[in-house]
Formats: structure tokens, sequence, C-alpha cells
């Protein structure tokens, strides 16, 4: 932990040439995970070059090793400087939310830096509870712990979200969800065409809104540059919720999330395994919406 400490009180131009370090060790030396990276983008892009596909992959391990540094240098930020890297163009749409005693859940995606998100929420005034899956490593679960209660954000184990709900309920928020992980129980998910491949979704986060009425955003985040992040809101459904299709939370938020990819495809986490689950290992898919 001293160490990353360390690491962290190094000004970020440092940083970023251990991260041109880094991408030149995992692409081209340690070659981390390329092959799932590039069957992951030939599946996703069938129509597009190996020049493209190339093109996409060295640019995800840019993305990937600007992550690394990027989360290392966070808890030495300052207030302002958070700020300025992070600009959100609506926040409006969640304040007013907030402001009128409600909550709301924010359905991100692992693209770019999603680790910023959270603390840079809390500085433009929306209070939020960043939901996460613990970690094995007891060194790293406490590294991310620290990492992601900067500047008063909440880090929520999943696990303990239902207890959260009930201790917090009435708090008005934000319950941040990278919504795009691989279910823990594929026969439980919900399924849906993404990237060309059928595709499991946790289920939960439509379930959560809908029985706590909660209205959900889409949040996307875009690079403007190198440490440089743009956040928008998108309303992606909204309570009273009698009249929209079971499903309809989750299709909307696979739409854009998939336009997100489009638009900027080497800023997504194609390292980690999205399709090792297909619908034909499981016999019976249990989930239900409504």
């Amino acid at each position: 932990m001293i160490f990353f400490r360390f690491l962290s009180r190094l000004p970020l131009g440092l940083l970023y040439g251990l991260a041109d370090f880094l991408y030149v060790l995992l692409f081209y030396i340690v070659r981390y995970r390329r092959q799932v990276v590039v069957n992951n983008l030939r599946l996703s892009f069938p129509e597009k070059t190996p020049a493209d596909i190339q093109r996409i992959t060295k640019g995800f391990y840019r993305n990937l090793t600007d992550l690394i540094v990027e989360t290392i240098k966070m808890p030495s930020f300052s207030a302002s400087e958070l700020r300025q890297r992070v600009l959100f163009t609506n926040a409006e749409l969640v304040q007013d939310r907030l402001k009128a005693g409600q909550a709301v859940i924010g359905m991100a995606s692992h693209s770019s830096n999603w680790e910023w998100i959270p603390s840079a929420s809390v500085l433009y005034g929306m209070p939020t509870d960043s939901i996460y899956k613990t970690l094995n490593s007891p060194f790293f679960e406490q590294l991310m712990r620290t990492v992601r209660s900067s500047f008063g954000a909440v880090p929520v184990p999943m696990n303990t979200l239902p207890r959260r709900m009930v201790a917090q309920k009435g708090t008005p928020r934000i319950i941040a969800l990278v919504a795009d992980q691989v279910p823990d129980v594929p026969e439980q998910a919900y399924w849906t065409d993404f990237l060309h491949q059928d595709t499991p979704f946790y289920p939960g986060t439509e379930r959560l809104a809908r029985s706590r009425q909660l209205p959900v955003f889409y949040t996307q985040l875009r690079r403007i540059r190198r440490g440089y992040y743009e956040v928008t809101f998108t309303l992606i459904g909204e309570p009273p919720y009698t009249t929209l299709p079971p499903g309809a939370i989750l299709e909307n938020y696979r739409d854009l999330l998939e336009e997100t990819i489009r638009n900027y495809p080497s800023d997504w986490l194609w390292s980690h395994k999205r399709w090792k689950h297909w619908r034909g290992k499981y016999p019976k898919i249990s989930a239900k919406l409504d």
C-alpha cells in the first residue's frame, strides 16, 4: 500500500510515462489477453477490416494502461483538479431529482475511466453509492475501496446493496452501477442481442428500479483528451412503470451502450470475457422482469 501511495503522489505526467511503458509491456511483450481482445472485436465488428481491428486493439491497450495509472492517482487529486478533469454536460438532470429528495439509478459501463465518475459526481453535488463486486484479494479490495471512497463517494459491495437500500431509504443519491458486467448466474440473466451476440445482463437493476420506483439514467463517459472526460446523462426509465414493458430499461441501456462503443470502440474493456456464456448452455432461462 505504501508503494501505491508513493505512486499516487507523483505528477500525472510522470504516471503517463509509466502508462506508456505498461502499454509496450502488455501489448507487445506480455500480450495480455490479446486473443480475447481480438476475438471480441472481430465478433462485435464483423464489418471491420483486420487493419481496423489492429488499430482499435492498440487503442484499447492505451486506454487500459491510462486507466491503471489514473486510478492510482485518484486519492491524491485535489477537488479542483478532479472537477477540471471530469465535465458533466447536463448534471442538472440528476441534480434536480436529488434536490427534490429522490434517489436515482445511474447505469454506467466499463468505458474510458469509470473509476473517476462517482467521486466527480460528489463534487458536482450528487452524492453517490458506487456498487461494485468485491475482489478476491484483500490487498486490492482495500486499495480499490480507498480509491472509490475519494471525496465522499460510498463504495457498496453488491451483496450488501439490499441492506444499504433499507438503511438509506429516502436518502437522495445516485445508486451507480457498472451494468455491463457478466452475471454470476446466467440462467437467471436477462438475455438480449448486443454487438451481434446473444448476451446476458444483470436483471437486478431493472427490478430495483421498478420495485423502488426510481428513475434510471444511462451514464455515458467520453474521453475528450488524455486525462479529461465528459459525462452525459440520458433518462432511460421513469416511474410509474405501469406502461413500460418488462425489459425495456435494459434494452434502452443496451442500445445506448452499443452506440457509445461504436462511436468510441477503443475505450471499452475488451479484455473481459463478456461472452463466455451463451444461451444454449442453459436450457432453463428463468429471469422474469414483470
